[in-house]
């Protein structure tokens, strides 16, 4: 039961959540919800692939498809797919020829995944058109078969419990709890974890709840600046919820359910509309896109977040009743403030930095650059600022980053000498 900070009447948007078995009263009244958004789209084709695509892709390195600049070659067989042109700036991946379909025959070959940024700077129906067009620029006779999404909630102010597993009640066989590792692969990617951190539920075949440090996520992949960008721009056309302001200093915590396209189908099959009694038969995430939100709460029934038996948590209330998945309603221009994202120093790991300067201490040994100048040389590159702010960051001033190059230099002189 949901009540009034103020008055402790019962209402529909009170912060104070009553268990009607324990006569708890659970304050989520410090809980900022940064917005529930469309965080993946793996959109799936059927058709033939055009004979003279395949050798130009089998050529690597970057090649023109459609209009635009691709990086092509092969990927791994897990993946299902033989080929992939990927453009990371417009945030599209194509997967091309299925392993288990013969090239000359129509069938499921190709797969379009779509970045978080992509999702965000179009309406459905645009991003819709990009990746048809796409598609029929690879494949004849080509027809949508069914799309995948990823739908992520980002939150501050709370927290998973610590018996998260023993609480969450779900179908699912596969748990997960990844508190205890500190090496996890993450879309390919090593990220550190301390305890508590990250939590799977399900298999990645069916729905999937992914609970995770997404402010500790996106600093180990350099994606913290971009996020913060996110969480705090309120002027956020996409955010129908977003009425409190985020605090860099505290951490997000994502809360994720992931859906396979299979799932989807069942649902499309499955969910008739109200007053007409027709299914919604959706194939694509344009016409999945209008029951993002009915589709959020057939995650949050599948797993159920108890405080006891039959009872539900009260931050799972508060996502039931409160979250709407925020999207591109219209196209943004006329409406949306531009403004330059630049990267900070607190928001990316400083691996570039640090790999750099090594092989920037070998070239100056090589060449017999003594500190001096290579400390003068340094601060004349464009990108001095990011090194500067990264040691800033450390505790460093530029006479210290001078002593630093200065002792690289010597070390690298003394044990390996001055030739490569």
């Amino acid at each position: 039961m949901r009540l009034d900070g103020l008055t402790a009447e019962p209402s529909n948007h009170g912060r104070l959540f009553l268990d009607p078995k324990t006569v708890r009263i659970t304050d989520l009244s410090s809980v900022r919800l940064l917005g529930c958004r469309v965080d993946t789209v793996r959109q799936l084709y059927r058709g033939l692939i055009r004979p003279e695509l395949i050798p130009v892709i089998e050529q690597g390195g970057i090649i023109q498809f459609a209009g635009h600049s691709w990086h092509a070659g092969r990927v791994g067989r897990d993946s299902g797919y033989q080929y992939k042109l990927q453009n990371a700036d417009l945030g599209f991946v194509l997967l091309l020829k299925n392993f288990n379909v013969k090239i000359d025959v129509i069938g499921a070959h190709m797969k379009i995944e779509v970045s978080p940024h992509a999702i965000q700077s179009c309406p459905p129906e645009v991003l819709q058109d990009w990746m048809d067009r796409f598609a029929r620029e690879a494949m004849e006779h080509m027809e949508p078969n069914q799309c995948a999404v990823h739908l992520a909630l980002d939150v501050q102010g709370w927290t998973p419990p610590a018996d998260l597993i023993d609480l969450l009640q779900c179908r699912a066989r596969t748990r997960r709890d990844m508190s205890g590792i500190k090496q996890v692969h993450y879309d390919g990617e090593a990220v550190s974890y301390g305890r508590g951190q990250s939590f799977l539920f399900g298999s990645a075949s069916g729905i999937q709840l992914a609970l995770y440090n997404k402010s500790l996520q996106a600093w180990s992949i350099d994606k913290l600046d971009y996020w913060r960008s996110v969480w705090s721009a309120m002027d956020n056309p996409f955010d129908d919820q977003d009425d409190q302001n985020y605090d860099p200093e505290a951490p997000v915590w994502r809360i994720e359910l992931r859906y396979h396209h299979s799932i989807v189908q069942q649902f499309a099959d499955g969910s008739a509309d109200t007053h007409t009694g027709a299914m919604i038969d959706s194939r694509t995430f344009a016409e999945l896109a209008a029951h993002l939100d009915g589709l959020f709460q057939y995650g949050l029934q599948s797993f159920r977040l108890l405080s006891s038996k039959g009872v539900f948590d009260a931050f799972w209330t508060l996502m039931r009743q409160d979250v709407k998945v925020s999207i591109p309603a219209e196209s943004l221009a006329g409406r949306t403030h531009y403004k330059r994202h630049f990267k900070t120093s607190q928001g990316f790991t400083g691996k570039n930095v640090e790999l750099f300067l090594g092989n920037f201490i070998s070239l100056l040994a090589r060449e017999r650059v003594g500190a001096k100048k290579a400390f003068a040389s340094l601060r004349a590159w464009a990108c001095w600022p990011v090194i500067r702010d990264h040691y800033a960051a450390k505790g460093k001033s530029e006479g210290d980053i001078y002593k630093h190059i200065q002792q690289l230099l010597t070390e690298r002189t003394i044990r390996w000498g001055r030739a490569v």
